[in-house]
């Protein structure tokens, strides 16, 4: 609840850069929020994560000054409920495809009248002694970003982006060229008039955009900041870790050879 700047910073087109967390050891999700990301996104849809795991980390990550979000596994209401109540400082929304989708995600992070989340005393609202402010502060701060990552969502992003709360948009490229028929073609003329597609709807929206890089590569993260993307997801912990060790392994093994 003490991430009030994120959603102002968010919506001031400013890059907010982050990173998802896929393990659930609280000294990875500790180094990370030190490294001076502006948001950690909890990944549940691609990770063995629980809920308890997840409460913990978005403990050690709100503690380190940075703000906490859940991926979810799907657009599932109890799951919204959940790591809402457990402290998440709002959700990315997988797999949306349809206007229905984007409302129904809005309405399960929202108490009413806005929504029909159910009332907790948890994490989030001080056990019991801060549901005022929490109430407050979700009607205000709480952000919600959807993953666009299949073709049916490029077809329908003008209603998409119509839905009030609806805070950004984050392209899922791999699922995207998949729904499309070409996976992970992304220099197919399709996917390249989707990715088009995408960008000039947001921008007649004033829609803050989002992608997802998957190697940790500064060239690649400049590239996207150029072409204008504010919220940008830099790698994950896997790959930085995986890169990292191949990384030393491979240039040893060309010392020796």
């Amino acid at each position: 609840m003490n991430n009030k700047t994120f959603k102002k910073k968010l919506l001031s087109e400013k890059v907010s850069l982050g990173c998802w967390l896929t393990l659930a050891h609280p000294g990875i999700a500790e180094i990370m929020s030190n490294a001076g990301f502006d948001w950690i996104a909890i990944d549940l849809e691609h990770s063995v994560i629980t809920i308890k795991e997840a409460e913990e980390l978005i403990r050690i990550i709100e503690l380190s000054g940075v703000t906490p979000l859940v991926r979810l596994t799907s657009n599932n209401e109890d799951q919204i409920k959940r790591v809402m109540d457990a402290g998440a400082c709002g959700i990315i929304v997988p797999m949306i495809k349809t206007v229905d989708d984007v409302n129904h995600a809005i309405s399960s992070i929202k108490y009413p009248p806005k929504g029909n989340r159910g009332v907790g005393l948890a994490r989030a609202q001080g056990y019991g002694s801060q549901f005022e402010q929490y109430f407050k502060w979700q009607d205000e701060n709480s952000v919600v970003i959807i993953q666009i990552e299949h073709i049916d969502a490029v077809n329908n992003l003008e209603s998409l982006f119509s839905v009030n709360d609806v805070d950004g948009y984050i392209i899922g490229p791999y699922d995207l060229s998949a729904s499309m028929g070409i996976p992970g073609q992304f220099e197919n003329k399709l996917f390249l008039s989707a990715m088009d597609r995408i960008k000039n709807v947001a921008s007649s929206f004033n829609m803050i955009g989002g992608i997802h890089i998957i190697e940790p590569d500064n060239e690649q993260l400049n590239l996207r900041v150029e072409e204008g993307y504010k919220f940008i997801a830099y790698s994950l912990d896997v790959r930085m870790l995986d890169v990292l060790c191949r990384s030393g392994v491979n240039f040893l093994n060309n010392l020796t050879k």
